[in-house]
C-alpha cells in the first residue's frame, strides 16, 4: 500500500530529536504518502494547523465546516491507495466528522480522523468542549467507536506513532474503513515532546484468494458453460476500486459471460461494449434485468448485494439460480443472502486466478446473443418546455471528458445519472452510497479533484442536496479546485415527494425556494450559468471545462419527469402489478 518511494523524502517538520504531538503525527502522515488535508479550525487542532502549514508534502485545506472536510477525505480516498485525512478541533467540530466517517465506513474508505479532546486532568468537570461521558457530559470515544473500525485516545505522548501506525494500518486492512485519533490538550502543551519519532510503517497483507476455492468455483462455471447455461456476472465497487476492469474484461470476452453492473460499478467496462448490458438495480436497465432473470448462475464480484441492488432485499430474487460471490470482506456472506460459493479475496487477483485457471478447463466458447440497451426504447416523452433530467444526464454523459469522474448526491438525479448516462473505460461514476447522505458529493468532488487534479470532476446533484452545504465553493475557490457542479433545479424535493404520493395519496413541505445560484457563485468568485435549454447547457459545459474554475450550472428542469424505477426484477410492469397486489392485500 505504500506509496513509492514517499518514505524517503524530506519532511517539512523540524528535523530535531523531539517535535510536538501534532508534528509528529504529520511527519508519520507524510512518509505514508498522505498528500492532503481536510479539517476545521479550532483551538484544539491549532497545533495540528501549524504543523500542517509548515509541511512542504502535505497540502492542507480548512473547510467553512469539518463535516464537509469529512466528506471531503472520502473523495480523496475514492479512487486512491492513498489515506484521507481529516481533522477537527475537540468538541463540536469533532462531532462534525461523524457523518463523513460513516460514509467511509459504508463504502470502504481509507480515512483517518484526528480529533481534539479536552484536557485530562479536567475529566468530569465540564471543560469546555469536554465530551468524556463523565459526569452528564457527551461521550464522543462512544461515539466514534460506533462509526470507525477503531478509535484511540492517545493518553501518553510516547504512543504517538504506535498509535498512529495501528490506526493507519487498520484503516487499509481487508475491507477498508475510517479510524480515528483523539489527542486530548495536555499534549499539545509547551513541553510536551514526542521524543521517539519513527516513520510509520504501512504495511498491510493483501487478500489473495484461496487456489483451492478457486479451483473449486472454477469447476463449477466450466461445468457451467460446458452445458451451455446462463452465466452473468454482477461487478461492484469493490471491482472498481481494485482495478480489476482489465481482469473483468478478459473473463467476459474470452468465456462470453454477459456483464451487469451495479451503480458504482459503472465503467468498470466501457458501458457500450457488446457484453455490458447495463445497470442492475431498481432504477437500473432492462436488458439487465432480462440477463439476470434468465441466468442460470451469478457470478457477483466486489458488491454488498445492498437494498438497491437487490430490489429491497427480494427473497425470491435468486431462486432457482447459483450464487458465487467474490469480496474482500467475510462479513458480506452473511448478510441477506447466502452464496452457493463464496472467494475471500481482493477482486483483481481473484478474477485473474478464476480466469487462469478456467482457460485450462474451458476451451472455445462460441459467441453468445445479448440482449444490449436496444432491448428497451428510452424514449423521452417532453411535458413541458423546461429541460428533461434525462436528456440533461444524457448530456452530461455525451460531453464528459475521457477519464471523468461523475458523482450523484442523493436524490432523483441519481436516477436518471444512473439510467442515461454511459460510461467509457477510465471514466467512473460513483453514488451516495449505503449510508446516502444529501450533500456528500457536493463537498466530496472536492477532494476527489485535490486527489486527481488531471481528471474532470462533475457532480449531477439536486437543488435540495447543494444547498445543504453550497457554501463549499469558497473553499474551492480560494484554493483553486476546479469542480463543476450541475443542479438539478426543480424546488422541490422529488423523491420525497413520490414517496409521499406512492405511501399516503398526498404531499406535504417538500416545495421550497432556491437563492439566484448563479449570483451566489458570482460572489463566491466562482463561475455561474443559468440555463433553460439543453444547447444552453452544452454551451455552459463547455464553458466550464475551458475555465478550469470551479463552476455552477444551474439546470431548470420540469417537475413532471418521473425517474425509471422498478420494485421487481422482472421489469416496471410487473413492479407496477406487485405493487397493487400488495395494497389490496394490506386492507
Amino acid at each position: 500500500m505504500r506509496d513509492d518511494g514517499a518514505a524517503g523524502e524530506t519532511s517539512g517538520t523540524t528535523e530535531r530529536g523531539s517535535m510536538r504531538v501534532y508534528e509528529a503525527i504529520v511527519k508519520g502522515l507524510e512518509g505514508i504518502g498522505v498528500r492532503a488535508a481536510f479539517g476545521g479550525a479550532g483551538e484544539n487542532a491549532a497545533g495540528l494547523m501549524l504543523a500542517l502549514k509548515h509541511s512542504r508534502q502535505i497540502r492542507p485545506v480548512i473547510t467553512r465546516h469539518e463535516q464537509a472536510a469529512s466528506f471531503m477525505a472520502c473523495g480523496y480516498a475514492m479512487y486512491t491507495n492513498r489515506l484521507g485525512f481529516c481533522f477537527a478541533t475537540a468538541g463540536p467540530g469533532a462531532f462534525n466528522l461523524f457523518s463523513g466517517l460513516a460514509v467511509a465506513m459504508s463504502d470502504s474508505y481509507p480515512v483517518l480522523a484526528v480529533s481534539g479532546y479536552a484536557t485530562m486532568k479536567w475529566q468530569g468537570w465540564g471543560s469546555l468542549n469536554e465530551t468524556s461521558g463523565v459526569n452528564g457530559t457527551p461521550d464522543s470515544r462512544a461515539m466514534f467507536a460506533a462509526t470507525t473500525k477503531k478509535s484511540f485516545l492517545l493518553t501518553d505522548i510516547a504512543d504517538t506513532c504506535d498509535v498512529l501506525e495501528e490506526a493507519v494500518n487498520i484503516a487499509f486492512e481487508g475491507r477498508p474503513g475510517p479510524v480515528h485519533i483523539h489527542v486530548p490538550e495536555d499534549l499539545t502543551h509547551r513541553g510536551a515532546e514526542v521524543t521517539n519519532f519513527r516513520p510509520i510503517r504501512l504495511d498491510v497483507a493483501p487478500v489473495p484468494p484461496d487456489p483451492a476455492r478457486v479451483e473449486e468455483i472454477a469447476s463449477v462455471l466450466a461445468d457451467a458453460l460446458t452445458r451451455r447455461q446462463r452465466i452473468v456476472t454482477l461487478v461492484g465497487f469493490g471491482a472498481v476500486r481494485s482495478g480489476a476492469g482489465p481482469e473483468i474484461k478478459r473473463l467476459i470476452e474470452r468465456f462470453q459471460i454477459p456483464l451487469l453492473t451495479t451503480l458504482d460499478g459503472k465503467g468498470i467496462v466501457s458501458e457500450g461494449h457488446r457484453l455490458s448490458v447495463g445497470v442492475f438495480a431498481d432504477s437500473g436497465h432492462s436488458s439487465a434485468w432480462k440477463a439476470f432473470r434468465e441466468a442460470d448462475v451469478v457470478l457477483c464480484i466486489g458488491n454488498s448485494l445492498n437494498q438497491h441492488a437487490t430490489f429491497n432485499y427480494r427473497e425470491d430474487l435468486f431462486k432457482n439460480k447459483l450464487l458465487i460471490h467474490v469480496n474482500i470482506s467475510e462479513t458480506e456472506f452473511r448478510k441477506a443472502y447466502r452464496p452457493d460459493y463464496t472467494l475471500l479475496s481482493d477482486a483483481r487477483p481473484a478474477v485473474a486466478a478464476l480466469v487462469d485457471v478456467l482457460e485450462r478447463k474451458v476451451g472455445e466458447v462460441p459467441a453468445v446473443e445479448v440482449d444490449g440497451r436496444d432491448y428497451e426504447a428510452r424514449h423521452i416523452t417532453h411535458l413541458s418546455g423546461q429541460i428533461h433530467p434525462g436528456e440533461l444526464a444524457q448530456a452530461i454523459g455525451r460531453m464528459l471528458p475521457p477519464q471523468g469522474v461523475l458523482l450523484a448526491d442523493a436524490g432523483a438525479h441519481l436516477a436518471w445519472l444512473g439510467y442515461y448516462v454511459e460510461l467509457e473505460e477510465g471514466q467512473n461514476f460513483r453514488k451516495a452510497g449505503s449510508f446516502g447522505p444529501m450533500a456528500g458529493h457536493v463537498n466530496g468532488a472536492i477532494g476527489v479533484k485535490v486527489a486527481h487534479p488531471e481528471r474532470t470532476v462533475v457532480v449531477g446533484c439536486g437543488d435540495g442536496c447543494y444547498s445543504l452545504s453550497g457554501f463549499e465553493l469558497m473553499t474551492a475557490v480560494e484554493h483553486g479546485i476546479p469542480v463543476i457542479w450541475v443542479i438539478f433545479d426543480d424546488q422541490e424535493f422529488k423523491l420525497i415527494k413520490l414517496f409521499q404520493l406512492t405511501t399516503y395519496g398526498e404531499t406535504g413541505l417538500v416545495e421550497f425556494q432556491n437563492p439566484d445560484f448563479v449570483s451566489y457563485a458570482r460572489a463566491c468568485g466562482a463561475d455561474g450559468y443559468l440555463v433553460e435549454t439543453l444547447d444552453e447547457f452544452e454551451h455552459a459545459f463547455h464553458a466550464a471545462l475551458a475555465s478550469g474554475r470551479p463552476t455552477i450550472i444551474d439546470a431548470r428542469i420540469t417537475r413532471w419527469a418521473v425517474p425509471h424505477y422498478s420494485p421487481s426484477p422482472d421489469g416496471v410492469i410487473a413492479g407496477l402489478v406487485e405493487t397493487v397486489e400488495a395494497r389490496f392485500r394490506a386492507r
